[in-house]
């Protein structure tokens, strides 16, 4: 027992350990780096490792199926036992699941990953061989030009090890990098923002990033006071990929059948098959889509409208949620298909946005009468699930273009929009591109958007922040 360390030692020596009808073990192993910078210096860097595990014990009782889920990090060999035991006694007094199905079978390819016996990856320092040298750089130029930098680059890996009682042994390996950085003026009253994610920071260009910032600072020093109102506005991918993963988390089909969501159908149902938007939209998760893969098979630790513990280990398979600009797919588990009629389709942890025109967001500025250009979106709320409704504030630099120029930078807003009227109101999508969404940067990394242009964004009141 004391020898029982390695993370799919661990997932099986809980199976063995098991009473309960059925058993559910995920391990995720997570290796993390990092650096930080301010004023044009690096300030920390470190690397950590952990380790989550989480047990689901089912218990068949005469009402229905029970789960109970407990999920612990740091676990020892020695935890184990007292781990198991607390999921099956948590299941037994929770009293039959709703969501109870049948745990996934192991049958033919894809019962058991290779590698699953084997190390997790893991990431370390050596991830910014060539990052750090060229950002050092970056500070320099910044320097020469009264500029400062701050920001962080964080890359992780976690390796997800799913074991269940019906055979099922899933491996996934799982890495996440990003990169935030902020260009200052030295009176902090300019600033602007860029962010990207990575797998590897192979790709990442400070030098690049850097001169595109300081662009925007320039544009910064011409100062425009403009109030409240409807803008036709540029929206970057960045802020396009934040209001539609916000929109993808409240796509539940159970709650769309039920008559709580912007996707509810008058007098009952859904609105699938339902054209949102004349653009050619389509809104896409994809578990292979190349650069932005994901887990290939269900991963839950808990259950919800969206998500059902039972449905751990089903495999994921390329799901359009718009098509041609109709809605095609809610977020369905196997519990919801048979409450809604609807095919099963479980969230992705991937958004893509296809269907957009070839032009770049400069190439869409260029060809801007007069309107917004926005950085990005933060701290955004909803307001009202019946329309998805969402609030929000602009970051980091709103614009105001005329002529196909930027000619000064405005005041910030809070905004008041839904994106699912958005979708319905946009004129242009631009070329689609991966992109690092500033509010949900870290729950959900894996992004392509197009930016959007809306005749009519809703900049509800001036905001003083920054």
């Amino acid at each position: 027992m004391s020898g029982v360390n390695k993370p799919h030692e661990v997932v099986e020596r809980a199976l063995e350990l098991s009473r309960a009808d059925g058993c559910v073990v995920i391990a995720n192993e997570s290796s993390t780096a990092n650096l930080r910078w301010a004023g044009n210096a690096l300030t920390t860097n470190g690397v950590t490792r952990g380790r989550t595990l989480t047990v689901v014990a089912t218990v068949d009782g005469g009402q229905g199926a029970a789960s109970g889920v407990i999920s612990r990090s740091a676990v020892t060999a020695e935890d184990l036992e007292p781990l198991v035991r607390a999921a099956e006694a948590a299941a037994r007094e929770a009293g039959p699941a709703e969501d109870a199905q049948p745990l996934v079978e192991a049958a033919g390819e894809g019962t058991v990953s290779a590698g699953f016996t084997d190390a997790p990856d893991e990431t370390s320092s050596e991830v910014f061989a060539a990052f750090a040298p060229a950002l050092g750089e970056s500070f320099a130029q910044a320097r020469a030009g009264g500029r400062e930098l701050y920001g962080f680059a964080n890359h992780e890996v976690v390796t997800s090890y799913l074991g269940t009682s019906t055979g099922l042994r899933l491996r996934h390996d799982q890495p996440s990098g990003t990169l935030e950085l902020n260009a200052k003026s030295p009176d902090r009253t300019r600033s602007a923002w860029a962010g990207q994610a990575t797998h590897d920071f192979k790709d990442v260009d400070p030098a690049a990033i850097d001169a595109e910032l300081a662009r925007r600072l320039v544009w910064a020093q011409r100062k425009i006071d403009l109030p409240a109102g409807r803008y036709e506005t540029l929206l970057p991918p960045t802020a396009v990929a934040d209001l539609l993963i916000y929109q993808l988390w409240s796509s539940a089909a159970r709650d769309a059948a039920e008559g709580r969501t912007v996707f509810s159908k008058p007098g009952g149902g859904t609105r699938i098959g339902e054209k949102l938007t004349d653009l050619p939209l389509t809104l896409r998760s994809d578990p292979a889509a190349p650069g932005l893969e994901a887990a290939p098979f269900v991963i839950a630790h808990s259950s919800g409208d969206d998500a059902s513990v039972f449905d751990n280990g089903l495999p994921l398979i390329a799901t359009d949620w718009i098509r041609d600009g109709v809605l095609n797919q809610l977020i369905t588990t196997r519990h919801t298909a048979g409450l809604t009629d609807l095919p099963v389709a479980p969230g992705i942890d991937n958004l893509i946005l296809d269907g957009g025109g070839p032009r770049s967001l400069e190439e869409m500025v260029a060809a801007t009468e007069r309107g917004l250009l926005l950085t990005c979106l933060w701290y955004i709320r909803e307001v009202d699930p019946a329309t998805l409704l969402l609030t929000g504030l602009t970051r980091d630099g709103v614009y105001l273009v005329e002529g196909g120029e930027v000619v000064g930078e405005v005041n910030n807003f809070r905004f008041n929009d839904s994106p699912v009227s958005l979708l319905s109101r946009a004129t242009e999508a631009g070329r689609t591109e991966r992109t690092l969404p500033r509010e949900w940067g870290d729950w959900f990394t894996r992004a392509a958007m197009p930016a959007l242009r809306v005749p009519d964004f809703n900049m509800s009141s001036v905001s003083k922040g920054v």
